[in-house]
């Protein structure tokens, strides 16, 4: 069990790390404190996730094999023995003093988000009688979410990285994301809401839920051949071993519940599953291109004059769709670099992020 101090350093080193956006924020004038906190935590969730996929991508993630500390302390310099003694017994192993460094810089980028949403539930509160309790009730349900994903965090390590785990981490990790941008697109401290005073929302939202719903999937999936380190199960592009449709075993590659590198019998998982993961996400990405190409040219074309932001992240839309479609391909062709699959698992984001603010200029009504 984590001792009472370890909880306590933790918490101040959170402190220390929130306080300084915090401090920033203050000292920068005009528009509201309030506003500026929402979407600077929409900038360090972003930031988050990217990080959260460099210690995946690095192995990092039993970089410190117990949580929420490091070999029971608050950082990798108290454990400093422990990292060398199991990097001496497996130098080729997950345990290494960089990647201790990697995993809990993750851990305290984390706690540095929740300790702002806790900074927002105050504001929130304090704010009840000039905002109303819509913004109150928002930010604890951020607060909620902040938490589920904290215990999938911890569930990570604990469950020596079950992909399924991992991929809901990584899920939970977007919708948070999702979830903090709608909130800081609110006008809270404005009598009438920003999405009202626009006055014409063009954009159909069923197209916005068809839209959000495939890249839901697509971002599942891709979570999926990460997770599996099936990014390499087909080493050429387009097709997978120089065939056109490869084989599959859906049953093995989509059991969920599974220890990683295991199939649900406990044996060692066959590259015919690995194949079928990667497969899986390469086909469901052409119809996502075609979703969202669709999407786009609809929004580009029902943009206005009194709508010109519509008009630029449907732009913005096309950019990071051209952006996936070559760091995938780059993942593929160039062996899986770092630097791709970082950008690939930035661009998730960044579509997430587009398609919320899409939902500005969207309305049922103008189906």
């Amino acid at each position: 069990m984590p001792s009472i101090v370890l909880f306590l350093e933790l918490a101040a080193i959170a402190v220390v790390f929130a306080g300084l956006p915090l401090a920033y924020l203050w000292t920068r004038p005009g528009y509201s404190f309030f506003q500026k906190l929402n979407w600077v935590l929409v900038f360090m969730t972003f930031d988050l996730i990217v990080f959260g996929a460099f210690t995946r991508l690095t192995d990092s993630g039993l970089g410190c094999p117990d949580w929420p500390g490091c070999y029971g302390t608050s950082n990798p310099f108290h454990a400093l023995s422990d990292i060398q003694q199991a990097e001496s017994a497996l130098p080729s192993g997950p345990v290494t003093v960089m990647k201790a460094w990697i995993e809990m810089i993750h851990r305290y980028l984390a706690m540095t988000v929740g300790t702002l949403i806790l900074v927002q539930v105050a504001l929130a509160f304090n704010k009840v009688k000039t905002l109303g309790k819509a913004p109150l009730f928002g930010s604890m349900g951020l607060l909620i979410l902040v938490c589920l994903q904290g215990a999938f965090g911890a569930w990570t390590v604990t469950l020596k990285l079950q992909p399924i785990i991992v991929t809901i981490h990584l899920m939970l990790a977007l919708v948070l994301f999702a979830c903090l941008t709608a909130y800081a697109q609110q006008a809270w401290e404005e009598k009438i809401s920003a999405v009202r005073t626009l006055g014409v929302k063009p954009l159909p939202a069923a197209l916005l839920l068809i839209a959000f719903i495939a890249l839901g999937i697509q971002i599942f999936l891709g979570a999926w051949v990460s997770t599996n380190y099936a990014v390499l199960a087909c080493p050429d592009f387009p097709t997978c071993l120089g065939a056109a449709w490869p084989k599959t075993n859906y049953s093995e590659g989509f059991t969920l519940w599974r220890q990683l590198g295991l199939n649900a019998q406990g044996d060692f998982i066959s590259p015919v599953a690995l194949q079928t993961i990667h497969w899986t996400h390469r086909l469901f990405a052409v119809l996502v291109l075609v979703v969202f190409s669709f999407f786009g040219w609809r929004a580009l074309n029902l943009s206005t004059s009194a709508t010109p932001g519509l008009k630029r992240f449907a732009k913005l839309l096309f950019t990071l769709l051209a952006l996936q479609i070559l760091t995938g391909i780059s993942n593929v062709v160039f062996q899986w670099p770092l630097l791709a699959a970082l950008l690939h698992t930035a661009g998730s984001a960044a579509l997430v992020f587009c398609l919320v603010r899409m939902g500005y200029w969207a309305s049922w009504k103008s189906l």
